[in-house]
């Protein structure tokens, strides 16, 4: 399973890494700190879920592209910051926590938006929430142990932004075009989406719990030798 997720994050890197090179390379030439960039992510983030209370969801057409375009980027200065740092040899310890502080914040936020706007019904957002929060936690914990934790889970950040931005698509596309073409719109898409979404979380909770009593448990076995 360590082998799997160290193949799983190299793959990863490579792909990203070609992806985002011209980005990044401007960021570093126009002197852009990895600090600046983590809160013009969170900023992003925090517009998307303004946003979102307001309805962002079911905008008309030509200001529908706002919610999608700005978590694009919010996703996207999730990866500059980190990419950054890496290649201008400007990791820290203090970075390292205002980004996670940083991602916690875009979390919450983009969740109490969804309860706002009325797309994501506030019982069900409060253990959504919690979920995200468990699974930043287990990563944190583990860790702290000397458990690398990369890699580990379905759903990472981004795999959950990636995820978000398709839904907040196909809630416009399903919306719009049932209002549209039947006088009625749908509105049971993101419901459901809502419920997949929720055991995906659970999933990646469960992945990391596994991974991680096995890799303390090798870690002990190790020690008492």
């Amino acid at each position: 399973m360590i082998e799997h997720t160290n193949d799983k994050r190299s793959n990863q890197r490579r792909i990203i890494g070609k992806v985002i090179d011209l980005p990044v390379n401007f960021l570093i030439k126009h002197k852009f700190s990895p600090t600046i960039l983590s809160y013009i992510g969170f900023l992003c983030s925090a517009s998307v879920a303004f946003l979102l209370s307001i309805g962002g969801l079911h905008f008309p057409v030509y200001i529908a592209w706002m919610v999608p375009f700005i978590l694009f980027w919010a996703g996207a200065f999730d990866i500059f910051d980190g990419e950054v740092a890496r290649r201008t040899n400007s990791n820290s310890k203090a970075g390292a926590f205002l980004d996670s502080n940083l991602d916690r914040l875009s979390d919450s936020v983009l969740i109490i938006g969804l309860i706002l706007g009325n797309f994501l019904h506030y019982i069900l957002g409060y253990i959504v929430l919690f979920l995200v929060i468990m699974i930043s936690y287990i990563r944190a914990r583990a860790e702290n142990e000397g458990i690398d934790m990369k890699g580990v889970g379905l759903m990472e950040r981004a795999e959950r932004l990636i995820i978000l931005w398709f839904a907040f698509m196909a809630e416009w596309w399903i919306y719009t075009l049932s209002k549209l073409i039947l006088g009625t719109p749908f509105t049971w898409f993101f419901p459901i989406f809502v419920l997949f979404f929720t055991g995906l979380l659970i999933l990646t909770i469960i992945q990391r719990l596994i991974f991680s009593f096995k890799a303390l448990n090798k870690l002990d076995a190790q020690n008492k030798k």
